[in-house]
């Protein structure tokens, strides 16, 4: 995944539509998806969470990844934010943040 996820998803009513059925009725993402391309959509949706240029901790990403997910694997969905570039990582793993 590059960059060019930030512009992918950029209608999020196409967003919204695309994993609605990954989503409970308080819009917490439920279930993970198997196509490539809803996974993106997810993880951009769980990105929308976090403010752009606030520094995070670890705890506070796992809070707020926690407070967006119901079926309990915070650890793919925090690998997946930054794997696929919709959260930065210090290399000490100390700070996350968005960029703008």
């Amino acid at each position: 995944m590059e960059d060019t996820n930030k512009n992918k998803f950029e209608d999020k009513t196409e967003v919204q539509e695309m994993i609605s059925r990954f989503l409970d009725e308080e819009l917490r993402v439920k279930s993970w998806p198997a196509k490539k391309e809803r996974k993106e959509a997810v993880l951009y949706y769980i990105s929308t969470k976090f403010e752009e240029g606030v520094m995070y901790s670890e705890k506070e990403v796992n809070e707020i990844i926690m407070k967006w997910h119901t079926f309990g694997d915070f650890f793919l969905l925090r690998r997946g934010l930054i794997d696929g570039k919709f959260l930065v990582r210090a290399r000490d793993g100390s700070r996350y943040w968005k960029e703008t």
